[in-house]
C-alpha cells in the first residue's frame, strides 16, 4: 500500500471532482486536479479525439 492509499485509509474522505463536485477515487489530501471516474473518462475521450 503506497502513502496515498494509507492517507486515504486513515482519513476516509475523498477529494471532490473539480468539474462536477462528485466524490473521486482519490483521498482528499491528494494534491492537484482530481476528477471522478466519469469526468476522467470524458476528458480522455476529448483528448483522444482532438488529435
Amino acid at each position: 500500500m503506497n502513502d496515498e492509499h494509507k492517507a486515504h485509509a486513515e482519513s476516509g474522505t475523498y477529494a471532490e471532482c473539480v468539474l462536477c463536485r462528485e466524490p473521486t477515487e482519490y483521498p482528499a489530501s491528494r494534491k492537484g486536479i482530481t476528477l471522478c471516474p466519469v469526468c476522467e473518462w470524458q476528458e480522455a475521450q476529448r483528448n483522444a479525439c482532438s488529435g
